[in-house]
């Protein structure tokens, strides 16, 4: 059985949704969980410290261990106060979830800028400025595991939802690059993206299907990667409906043309049809091992 006993976790925009769902289950497998919350609306609007103290009265109730931390993830300071919140109650950190997050959804010529760094900022600076402050505990440790929060929107597009698709798809890169970085120093870095009917999804899925979707299932992907047992790292996760399938960037095996055509769009657009056929293509490990590749594929 997996088990968190003697482990420290910090779970982001723990106090509804997604982010409950993964507190309660650490807390429930014997991690102590600082469960952060800044206690916004949908919109990322108001601010409460109810939502945080009720999923820690919850945890407690059972038997479990957690803090309640107000802080946003939105700046580098209040960012680091979460992870201080976590050393001053359990004295270290060896999980972080990055799950905090809300909507400004509009087509993005109606969306205002401001709306666009709001949401690049919470999603994917908050995502950062944790991890940062976090990643010198684990360093020195030996020991860590990063989740971060990614979304089909950013995997694949989603109307109306440029910000939140820029930021989604950020966090993938960032993971990917830190999964590198953190290999010799056993943290291991992946993303979830779930599929779960939380306040956000509830504004664009029908209520029928609030049974289907239930947020438990994204929580058992969440808990497989932030575990000892896990051995994947660089891995995008999705979860949902009681699915789980594993997301990766594909390249085509893509063609070498003389060095004169190569220069030409004309020889690009003549060529699409062998360029784009992803027929024989493999996932990459790291940016060297796909650049490399193309310098071993095949010409006309």
């Amino acid at each position: 059985m997996i088990r968190f006993d003697g482990r420290v976790a910090v779970v982001t925009g723990a106090g509804s949704g997604l982010g409950r769902s993964h507190a309660k289950a650490l807390a429930a497998r014997g991690a102590k969980v600082l469960v952060n919350d800044l206690g916004v609306d949908v919109a990322g609007g108001g601010t409460s410290r109810a939502a945080a103290d009720a999923v820690v009265a919850e945890i407690k109730a059972t038997g479990g261990a957690a803090v309640a931390n107000y802080d946003s993830v939105a700046e580098p300071a209040s960012a680091a106060r979460i992870v201080e919140a976590a050393l001053a109650a359990f004295g270290t950190v060896d999980i972080v979830i990055n799950n905090a997050g809300f909507l400004h959804d509009k087509t993005f010529e109606k969306m205002a800028l401001a709306d666009f760094d709001a949401v690049l900022k919470v999603h994917l600076l908050g995502g950062v400025y944790v991890t940062k402050a976090a990643w010198p505990v684990m360093k020195a440790r030996n020991y860590g595991r990063v989740v971060v929060t990614t979304s089909a929107a950013g995997l694949y597009g989603s109307f109306g939802q440029t910000n939140y698709a820029a930021a989604k798809a950020g966090l993938v890169g960032f993971m990917l690059a830190l999964k590198e970085e953190g290999a010799k120093h056993n943290i291991l870095a992946n993303a979830i993206a779930p599929v779960a009917f939380t306040r956000m999804l509830a504004t664009i899925v029908p209520q029928s299907l609030e049974q289907r979707l239930r947020p438990e299932v994204a929580t058992a992907g969440v808990l497989y990667l932030a575990s000892e047992e896990c051995r994947q790292t660089g891995c995008v996760l999705e979860a949902g409906d009681n699915s789980f399938a594993v997301a990766r960037l594909v390249k085509s095996p893509g063609m070498m043309l003389p060095p004169a055509e190569a220069e030409t769009p004309e020889a690009v657009a003549a060529n699409w049809a062998a360029i784009e056929n992803l027929a024989g293509g493999h996932p990459h490990a790291n940016a060297h091992s796909a650049v490399g590749a193309s310098f071993q594929t095949p010409g006309r």
